[in-house]
């Protein structure tokens, strides 16, 4: 029987392959350390490779691209209901190779250098972004022990706590305005390298021609356009607006039986930092609805009538989904249509 199916079980330095047929047998297995990967493939004749979508499955996908294969990333989360018996590498690996052969199945796109760019500069961006809102966390905590209190928001922080550091009559002690004005400092420091990121991915959207698409759309600013582009490229893997909407989670849950559909709140399925951009665009978009005439902004001020503000947010933050994916996958710019 021919072999047309590798499962490939990746890790930072032991690889586990394992060769399966079109009927599920598997032919062969084989363990290597992570330098031998690349001639391992070259050696082998071309077939279809299969990976878990986990940390540097990108890197190797392209890598065995190159090499004449075929390669598929498929979520781990569909992996495990095909493994049998206890969890070990070589099994995992047989799991990978059988769910994929599922005809139904869905497999994760691989992304290109740009793309892991992209990402690279939304997650540390993401990590800079907490480690302040934590820092400013405890600064205010640590105020309202000496009776100080700081209203909420970068802003507020910034004018108040320079004026308590100054003020020789409130509560604070010597060592205190020292350790707060060290804060202080590294709060500033934290915020100035958000600031250079943020230069960063504007300068990265202005270069990118589906990033300058997606900010077309209405609510899709820099960061989302960004998110957009570093979690579909160019869309071409969903089949149209309403599977995109899906994978990001801004449907119905579904739990129904006996023929009686019952919808619950959205899925939350897939990219959390995207489907949490699209909702904060729309809700940008919902607050101003009422000044403007066009056919969106009717629909939604018609919507936030009748439905709840946030409930109108996720709905208006579906239809820009599905928008916005039009506007990439077909390389055409939004246009605004008025009433």
């Amino acid at each position: 029987m021919k072999t047309i199916m590798i499962g490939l079980d990746i890790a930072k330095n032991v690889f586990h392959a394992v060769f399966v047929t079109s009927h599920g047998k598997v032919t062969k297995k084989k363990q290597m350390k992570r330098a031998a990967v690349l001639k391992f493939f070259a050696n082998t004749e071309p077939a279809i490779v299969v990976m878990e979508a986990c940390g540097s499955s990108n890197y190797w996908a392209r890598e065995i691209q190159k090499l004449g294969h075929e390669v598929k990333l498929i979520a781990p989360q569909y992996v495990v209901a095909y493994r049998r018996k206890n969890k070990n590498d070589y099994n995992d690996a047989e799991a990978i190779a059988e769910c994929s052969q599922r005809d139904d199945m869905s497999f994760v796109p691989i992304k290109d250098i740009e793309q892991q760019d992209a990402q690279m500069l939304l997650r540390i961006r993401e990590r800079l972004v907490k480690q302040r809102t934590k820092l400013s966390n405890q600064i205010r905590g640590m105020l309202l022990e000496y009776g100080l209190c700081i209203n909420k928001g970068t802003a507020a922080l910034r004018r108040a706590l320079p004026e308590f550091l100054e003020d020789a009559d409130n509560s604070l002690t010597w060592t205190a305005r020292s350790l707060f004005s060290e804060l202080y400092e590294e709060y500033l420091l934290l915020s100035d390298k958000i600031e250079k990121v943020d230069k960063k991915i504007k300068a990265f959207t202005k270069e990118n021609e589906l990033c300058q698409l997606a900010q077309t759309v209405t609510g899709i600013g820099p960061i989302t356009a960004l998110a957009l582009y570093a979690a579909i490229g160019n869309g071409k893997h969903f089949a149209n607006g309403r599977h995109f909407a899906a994978w990001c989670g801004l449907v119905p849950r579904q739990h129904s039986t006996g023929g009686k559909s019952v919808l619950y709140g959205i899925s939350k399925k897939g990219n959390i930092v995207l489907r949490a951009l699209l909702v904060h665009g729309a809700r940008s978009v919902l607050n101003v609805v009422d000044k403007k005439e066009d056919k969106l902004s009717v629909w939604a001020t018609n919507l936030k009538m009748k439905k709840s503000y946030n409930v109108a947010c996720v709905a208006l933050a579906n239809k820009l989904a599905r928008v916005v994916w039009s506007v990439i996958a077909n390389n055409r710019p939004y246009e605004l249509k008025m009433v």
